[in-house]
């Protein structure tokens, strides 16, 4: 048995806030009276106002504040114990709101993260409000100094980003098909593989495959590996000095490090020098998370020394301008030094250690779920003859 207050459509808005009015005080009077509709197995249920009434702030607080609503958890427990799946998700999660999610662990503050994406705080914590009672969960920790995922934040970040790294494939498929380019890969490669040996080896691929487009860029090669992992990539390039965990590799090229000095340093006239023998001069140093460094950077806390490092610089053509002014010497690969190096006046002196000698090698998640595309460029770039190690 239920009690409804009818509000006709075509009622004046005087007459509807009334008749909601009267719907409210027939429920308090009711609830006064020890709890009558309960006892009596009768519900009560307001129907029919208009959607106006519905969508003003003052209305919806009267209705939620006598209906009630259940808290987040109760209604996680009430799932799990009913077993009722959630449904229309989809319908219910747009792409801004996952892009502003995302902005928002990469920036560990709400603040930042709408002034990145230039929408107001107030409406970005709402979304992240609505996003946490569709999902049922807790995202976020709030902290007074920022915010902190939750682990089902963590998951959530994962799936958002391959979700809107899908979408966004989508835009860039549809976008060439209407340009004519039929193909499109995104790699990630490390520095040393840009400045020595990508260069020489792309040119011969754009010959065969005119329409094909690459999206490359440059990371440390622990994040080329993640990047690869988490499909930011299909393709990356790093140094297999790092671990590439589950990835297939494959070996890509070879090189060594040399040391570079000025040709007045005490250092240039030598043919071959150990790392342990340059650890008595100030050292340029490339980026602290860049294979090279973390590499020279353990051996000498192997001999029991440390670095003495005068500069962190981003890039090879920086450690020779650095060097060429005095700043100290620098480890970089042979291949780098002799395409950036011409005129400086600097000179590079092999280095001894067995670890100069690197590899680097290509990763893939899966090459037999590669795009036709990007399985063409990693044929291409894989040594003849190589198997996945």
């Amino acid at each position: 048995m239920s009690i409804k207050c009818w509000s006709p459509p075509l009622l004046s808005r005087s007459h509807e806030l009334g008749a909601l009015t009267s719907a409210s005080k027939l429920m308090c009077s009711l609830e006064q009276n020890g709890g009558l509709l309960p006892r009596l197995g009768i519900g009560f249920q307001i129907g029919g106002l208009s959607p106006r009434i519905l969508r003003n702030p003052v209305a919806s607080n009267a209705i939620s504040s006598r209906i009630g609503k259940q808290t987040m958890q109760e209604k996680t427990q009430s799932r799990s114990m009913t077993g009722t799946p959630r449904t229309n998700i989809t319908r219910r999660i747009d792409l801004t709101t996952l892009r502003l999610f995302i902005a928002i662990c990469e920036e560990g503050n709400l603040t930042r993260a709408s002034q990145r994406e230039a929408i107001a705080p107030s409406a970005v914590s709402k979304r992240m409000h609505d996003l946490e009672e569709v999902l049922e969960v807790a995202l976020f920790e709030r902290h007074p100094n920022g915010m902190a995922l939750t682990p089902a934040g963590e998951s959530l970040l994962h799936h958002a980003r391959v979700t809107l790294l899908n979408v966004e494939k989508i835009a860039v498929d549809m976008a060439e098909h209407a340009r004519g380019v039929r193909g499109h890969v995104r790699m990630l490669a490390n520095l040393s593989s840009i400045v020595e040996f990508l260069p020489d080896d792309l040119p011969g691929f754009f010959r065969s495959h005119e329409l094909v487009r690459l999206d490359l860029q440059e990371r440390p090669s622990a994040d080329v590996v993640r990047g690869v992992e988490e499909g930011v990539a299909e393709i990356g390039i790093c140094s297999a000095d790092v671990s590439t965990r589950g990835l297939e590799r494959f070996s890509y090229r070879r090189d060594r490090l040399v040391i570079v000095v000025r040709s007045d340093h005490p250092l240039a006239s030598a043919r071959d020098v150990s790392f342990a023998d340059t650890l008595d001069y100030d050292h340029v140093g490339l980026f602290a998370t860049s294979s090279i460094y973390l590499r020279s950077q353990y051996t000498a806390q192997q001999i029991g020394k440390s670095i003495r490092l005068r500069v962190h610089v981003p890039g090879f053509d920086a450690v020779c301008r650095m060097v060429q002014a005095g700043m100290g010497i620098g480890l970089i690969p042979d291949r780098a030094f002799e395409v950036l190096s011409h005129g400086m006046n600097l000179t590079a002196v092999e280095l001894s250690d067995d670890w100069a000698d690197r590899e680097l090698v290509l990763v893939a998640r899966d090459p037999a779920g590669l795009s036709a595309t990007s399985q063409l460029m990693l044929d291409h770039l894989r040594l003849p003859g190589t198997k996945p190690h």
